[in-house]
């Protein structure tokens, strides 16, 4: 989505977590509002969109009385502080000057209105910036320290278990990494099993061994992949998924090699703590884990997932009960919910 259906998207559904994030003004009425404004929405071709007050307030826009605009969540100032400031060190005293908040109540708020500290949030985003600088082409360190961590030992420290795999591998495709891989016919198709020497790195189905096997080289396009021998330790695991899957017997524990955010990371592990034959809508899943308003970015996670039923993105239902998405096909959901349902 593009940021203005973003925008559009949290005006509608009145989202307060993006309260401080942006504002949008009212050109027919001359005033301007934060995205939680209870007021009717405008017309699109009647508003703009602004980073802060200032500019709304430089565009001879006035503060709604409604929503008082300038009157924010200081959480939600705390967090577009962190993203702004991602490359410098805070501390929450520094947090704590922008919000009026003790340091005491910003770490116990903030995680439980983000799931996250405030430094694992930053972290979270230098992150993010490093994984999109590497894929752009930047070189290791121009990537590590326009993504704010100062040093080669920081990056490292920091993204043991995010990436999955060093920077440089991350950066080349997987360049330099072996992965190994499977494929087996299963009650619901073809499943492709792959893993690193850390464990599974991806799992998904399909009708046709090449639709497959090109999924895996899209994710890791400079690796090097080996098909496995048949008395390999992943040629068990694949068997003993495809039993799961096929007949009903226990899922296996088997190590994962997860590629992801941090809280992407965490989304994932919140599913694997799903109970098998239990259903959640993304609001509840987004509750449980204690961000209740972010269920789009919850279901976004959800989305990603590159291991399929291993991580059980499939026990996620929309709010009226109705499948939702699911991007190996809904008739491949339904048949793996009925099956948990029936054992």
């Amino acid at each position: 989505m593009s940021n203005d259906e973003i925008y559009l998207k949290a005006i509608e559904e009145r989202d307060s977590a993006f309260d401080g994030k942006f504002y949008y003004g009212v050109i027919t009425t001359g005033v301007y509002c934060k995205p939680s404004c209870p007021s009717r929405p405008a017309l699109r071709e009647n508003m703009q969109f602004f980073d802060n007050v200032e500019q709304a307030e430089k565009a001879s826009l006035r503060p709604c009385k409604k929503c008082n605009p300038r009157d924010v969540n200081p959480l939600a100032k705390i967090a577009t502080y962190i993203e702004a400031h991602a490359d410098e060190k805070i501390t929450l005293d520094d947090l704590a000057e922008i919000s009026n908040l003790s340091a005491y109540h910003i770490q116990r708020k903030f995680k439980k209105s983000y799931g996250l500290s405030p430094k694992e949030y930053q972290n979270g985003i230098r992150l993010n910036r490093f994984k999109t600088a590497l894929k752009e082409g930047d070189d290791i360190s121009g990537a590590i320290y326009e993504a704010g961590y100062g040093s080669s030992s920081r990056i490292y420290e920091q993204i043991d278990g995010r990436i999955g795999m060093t920077p440089a591998a991350y950066r080349a495709g997987g360049k330099g990494e072996e992965i190994s891989y499977a494929i087996r016919k299963c009650a619901i198709g073809l499943i492709i099993m792959a893993a690193t020497d850390r464990g599974v790195c991806l799992v998904h189905f399909g009708d046709r061994e090449e639709e497959l096997k090109a999924r895996l080289h899209d994710e890791y396009p400079h690796a090097t992949f080996n098909e496995t021998e048949p008395s390999s330790e992943l040629s068990t695991w694949v068997d003993a998924l495809n039993d799961h899957i096929s007949n009903g017997a226990k899922k296996p524990d088997i190590p994962l090699h997860l590629n992801g955010t941090a809280f992407q990371i965490r989304v994932w592990r919140f599913l694997m703590s799903v109970k098998e034959g239990e259903v959640l809508s993304y609001k509840e899943q987004a509750t449980k884990m204690g961000k209740p308003s972010a269920v789009r970015a919850v279901a976004s996670a959800n989305a990603r997932n590159n291991i399929g039923v291993l991580i059980p993105c499939h026990r996620i239902l929309r709010g009226d009960g109705s499948l939702g998405g699911f991007r190996w096909g809904l008739e491949r959901k339904r048949a793996l919910i009925e099956a948990e349902r029936r054992s």
